[in-house]
């Protein structure tokens, strides 16, 4: 949706949103406010080859992400590298852009970083931070494009659905699907044909001769739960179709009666946190609303753009409870 004025046109809304002081702009919210995310939308994360790495060891999709259909005129790695987060943009020398692409299963998982709640973001110097800064007005920072942002609600984990892919985009310009997701055997089943595979070459500790790359037991911090017949399972998004009960045997797998998103939230010296896993009595956490004084105070690390994690002695984590965000069926 786009002002439709001879003083208001495309250009007009592209300076206001690369300024800063500008994202209570009414204009400017109207067009952010008319992105908006539905059930089943294919949202993308552009990643580097690392974090390509990471998603088949059992990384799950959080932080920055957009609409497939936002960004998808830019599918080479020189057009890509706009969206990286990982901040190593022109330093990894590959060729090659990589990303995650998945469904939406619920709208309520993602936020515009915009607002009060988000307004720490735009105030970390860059030495706290990784990629672009953060503008606030809920669209990539950019000379040349108009790309709204989203980011996953608290900066969580989201579960991953079925049949998500992980993408490379050679200088070509052309797609290359490298695996999808198989929920029920939890891992990743490669379908780049032997063409192709030289894409991987640049992924560490990754054999693109290999078919199945099962994510076993790496720890989550988040799942997806649902009803049926009153019990409580453990479920899937399995879009467009729906939500299903995640089992190997296809008989099994009946569609739940309700689902929600499953995660641990607790608080470290004043600031609240998702918590990602336990080890040792200590726990990984990840900052819920990044700002320079959260960062300071906890001494958490940007990993990704916007992603803060830092480890807690767990006696010391407070308030920890586990917290069901219900999907609407």
């Amino acid at each position: 949706m786009m002002p439709a004025h001879r003083d208001r046109g495309w250009g007009h809304v592209h300076q206001l949103s690369q300024r800063p002081d500008a994202a209570g702009d009414p204009v400017l919210t109207v067009v952010r406010g008319s992105a908006t995310l539905r059930r089943g939308t294919r949202m993308v994360k552009m990643l580097s080859a690392r974090q390509l790495a990471g998603y088949v060891r059992g990384w799950l999709p959080h932080g920055f992400c957009y609409r497939e259909h936002d960004v998808a005129h830019l599918r080479t790695p020189a057009t890509a590298a706009l969206l990286r987060t990982d901040g190593d943009v022109g330093r990894d020398g590959v060729e090659v852009a990589y990303a995650l692409r998945w469904r939406v299963a619920d709208p309520g998982d993602y936020d515009v970083p915009v607002g009060e709640t988000h307004r720490g973001l735009t105030a970390l110097p860059p030495r706290d931070r990784l990629g672009p800064p953060v503008l606030g007005t809920g669209f990539v920072p950019s000379s040349t494009q108009l790309i709204p942002e989203f980011v996953t609600r608290d900066f969580a984990d989201l579960p991953m659905p079925a049949n998500a892919s992980l993408l490379a985009y050679p200088a070509e310009g052309v797609e290359v699907v490298l695996y999808t997701y198989q929920a029920e055997q939890r891992g990743w089943l490669r379908m780049v044909g032997p063409q192709w595979r030289h894409l991987l070459a640049a992924v560490p500790g990754l054999s693109p001769d290999q078919e199945y790359l099962p994510v076993g037991e790496a720890p989550r911090s988040t799942h997806l739960v649902g009803a049926y017949g009153g019990n409580e399972y453990e479920a899937v998004a399995d879009l467009p179709g729906g939500f299903r009960v995640l089992a190997m045997t296809r008989a099994a797998r009946y569609p739940v009666e309700a689902a929600a998103r499953r995660l641990r939230t607790g608080q470290w010296r004043g600031v609240p946190c998702v918590v990602l896993r336990e080890e040792a009595g200590w726990l990984r956490l990840r900052l819920r609303r990044p700002d320079p004084d959260a960062v300071a105070t906890t001494g958490a690390q940007c990993h990704d753009r916007g992603v803060y994690e830092v480890w807690a002695p767990g006696p010391e984590v407070t308030d920890v409870q586990v917290v069901d965000h219900p999907y609407v069926l």
